[in-house]
């Protein structure tokens, strides 16, 4: 089997600029952990999972630091912290998602994608024919292959 046997070919999609308030209305009236966020072209730009919009309710992160003869040396960088501070205050998608997207195609295995959301921890797979969103494999689409057809349940 592969992503193509499996995944959801009516996509919910969100833009970059998009209200953070109605993605979240998107995610939750829909039931779905994450959304693909696309371009003008519907082309993948990016993702917006739950798990980025929960990171806004945070409490402001507090960097490692250490201490030598009285100075205080920061063991994160200035970058992450501003990147941390921009998604936690995001206002739309652009600000949430994530840009660097792990996407399969059509032709990817299944067990190539269980791993993927095994060892990354994904629970939303983009599935992409050059650039255009043809489908989305969650971690249902996954388990709903462990259960028999009914052809095969009367074969047993």
């Amino acid at each position: 089997m592969k992503a193509s046997d499996i995944m959801a070919r009516d996509v919910i999609c969100l833009h970059a600029d998009t209200d953070i308030t109605r993605a979240v209305e998107v995610l939750l009236n829909n039931h779905i952990n994450g959304a693909p966020v696309v371009d003008e072209h519907d082309e993948l730009v990016g993702i917006l999972c739950q798990s980025d919009l929960v990171f806004q309710q945070r409490g402001i992160p507090v960097p490692p630091i250490f201490t030598i003869l009285d100075g205080v040396f920061p063991l994160s960088s200035s970058k992450k912290m501003d990147e941390e501070f921009k998604k936690m205050a995001a206002t739309c998608v652009a600000d949430a998602m994530v840009k660097a997207v792990t996407s399969v195609n059509p032709d990817t295995p299944i067990s190539e994608i269980a791993s993927l959301m095994v060892e990354k921890h994904f629970h939303t797979l983009p599935v992409v024919e050059g650039k255009k969103i043809v489908g989305i494999i969650g971690k249902e689409d996954i388990l709903k292959t462990l259960i028999p057809s009914p052809d095969e349940k009367g074969h047993s």
